[in-house]
């Protein structure tokens, strides 16, 4: 069975809570339980991980290597500025989707551009929930 890590950034834990207005009202849970079913549909098996130190996201990325066939992340605002996080997804050569419940360009200056998107195979931002689910999809098509 093909597994898929799915790494949530700073502050994504507080998910539900946090800006309702820009990232809606479902907790980081409830979104959890959603991906995890739909790779479990998909005939993949789905690990989560979340944490605000970046240190940790880069260690469990590199630990990937050995127990995971794809990346789903949603860096949070490390990926307009993580070098660090971009050059661990070039390392473990796994595909990695970048996603965002907000649409990034309709945002802040600064939320227009990631240092981590030119490493992974593509982005889905500003569909809510609903990007997390989209980027599912684009893995199972990746990695069949």
């Amino acid at each position: 069975m093909k597994k898929v890590l799915l790494i949530h950034g700073p502050n994504l834990n507080l998910t539900g809570q946090r800006e309702p207005g820009i990232y809606g009202s479902n907790t980081l849970a409830s979104i959890n339980a959603e991906v995890v079913q739909k790779c479990e549909r998909l005939g993949m098996e789905c690990t989560v991980f979340q944490s605000n130190s970046e240190g940790a996201l880069i260690d469990r990325i590199h630990a990937a290597r050995e127990d995971c066939d794809a990346i789903i992340m949603n860096a949070g605002a490390y990926t307009h500025y993580s070098y660090a996080i971009r050059d661990a997804i070039a390392a473990v050569r796994l595909p990695c989707v970048e996603v965002h419940m907000s649409n990034v360009h309709a945002r802040e200056e600064f939320r227009h551009k990631s240092v981590i998107g030119p490493v992974c195979a593509g982005v889905i931002a500003g569909f809510g929930k609903h990007s997390y689910l989209l980027a599912v999809d684009a893995v199972k098509s990746i990695i069949g």
